[in-house]
């Protein structure tokens, strides 16, 4: 079983302009979209797509319009009741860019908050694969994710974490006081990574970007020192690089056309989490990821791909030793 957990669920609302934003002026809507949303969801629907036994767990009020969505799907959920409404996040789309405003979601009570932890920890069971994505929802602890790690890897299952800002530095700081807070996996981007291991972020980009992963390669070690096995830093349309008790591999992402970048990141998860549950060396877990982060820009919304959308950017993905 693959669990993911999004503690900050949403309902994705995809709008494409007829014209480039303009602050201030008048637009008219093209095409509008509506789909389930918060990364550990968008991760699952790739897993389930790909044909793997998954659950996605998060918190959600009778009635609310993301489980009906979820349920148009097919998705398998276990949800935790909450009095308040899931937020809406809105992308705006235009013929030069994406723009995205994202409301933080209503705060949760503690009983709230104890309900949807103990849906995650009670469908946990040793040898599972457990997914921790996204923002934490208003009245959460910022530390949760490393409280839950703790627990998590306690029952023996492998357990990965993609966040930012507050939660991915309160992870921060946990890492370097207690090695019991490391998750087996970490997705961070390029200025994310910096986070966590005190560099700039954008000097390792800029860097790789020259072609020099000597710095990305050197923070992602640093992380492997306090505990985490696996560390994949995405670089947006330039691809990723892996760090594993392997080696450190780069694989360049694959032209493809941009229609939304909504969703990449989560759809690289679901390639790697899909490489990993079949066995996959680290350098084809790498292009697997990269596959299926390309695909996604390709798609319309928070499309997450299919297989067949994802073969012919793997055909081109091809990870190289990262020296």
């Amino acid at each position: 079983m693959i669990i993911t957990f999004t503690p900050n669920p949403s309902l994705d609302r995809t709008v494409t302009l007829n014209a480039p934003l303009a602050p201030g002026g008048v637009h008219r809507i093209e095409i509008d979209q509506l789909q389930p949303g918060g990364k550990g969801i968008n991760v699952a629907f790739g897993l389930q797509r790909a044909g793997l036994d998954t659950l996605a767990i998060f918190q959600a009020a009778q009635g609310d319009p993301l489980l009906d969505l979820v349920a148009e799907a097919g998705l398998p959920v276990r949800t935790s009741p909450i009095s308040g409404r899931v937020r809406t996040n809105i992308t705006l789309l235009d013929s030069e860019a994406t723009t995205k405003i994202n409301e933080p979601g209503e705060k949760l009570s503690a009983d709230e908050i104890a309900g949807v932890e103990a849906a995650l920890l009670n469908a946990v069971g040793s040898g599972d694969t457990v997914m921790l994505s996204g923002s934490l929802a208003p009245g959460f602890e910022v530390r949760e994710y490393a409280k839950l790690v703790r627990k998590i890897r306690h029952v023996g299952a492998w357990v990965g974490v993609d966040t930012s800002e507050a939660p991915l530095l309160a992870l921060a700081r946990e890492l370097r006081e207690d090695e019991s807070a490391a998750p087996n996996f970490l997705k961070p981007n390029a200025e994310e990574l910096g986070q966590l291991t005190g560099r700039d972020g954008r000097d390792l980009e800029a860097a790789a970007g020259r072609g020099d992963f000597a710095g990305l390669r050197e923070a992602a070690l640093d992380l492997r020192e306090r505990g985490v096995s696996d560390v994949l830093v995405t670089l947006g349309g330039a691809g990723a690089m892996l760090a594993t008790a392997e080696g450190a591999w780069f694989c360049q992402a694959p032209d493809a056309p941009v229609i939304s970048t909504v969703g990449a990141g989560d759809s690289a998860t679901a390639g790697y989490l899909i490489g990993c549950v079949r066995g996959m060396a680290g350098p084809e877990r790498l292009a697997l990821a990269v596959a299926y982060g390309s695909a996604a820009v390709s798609l319309p919304g928070t499309t997450i791909p299919h297989p067949n959308q994802v073969e012919p950017f793997l055909r081109l993905a091809r990870s190289q030793p990262v020296a």
